[in-house]
């Protein structure tokens, strides 16, 4: 869904490569459209949620 190749996110997940901002930007769209919420640091650190199903 986010146009980027499985070797990429194998590298990211294995922290052996850091993303552009292009990835990244597929790679969070991608996500959110999946229906992953993501929140900002709030004191507590950054976080992710799923989106109720309506």
């Amino acid at each position: 869904m986010a146009d980027v190749t499985t070797a990429t996110i194998t590298r990211f997940e294995n922290e052996r490569g850091g993303l552009n901002t292009v990835t990244l930007t597929k790679l969070k769209s991608a996500l959110e459209t999946a229906g992953i919420i993501f929140i900002d640091e709030n004191g507590e650190g950054p976080g992710v949620r799923l989106r109720k199903q309506v």
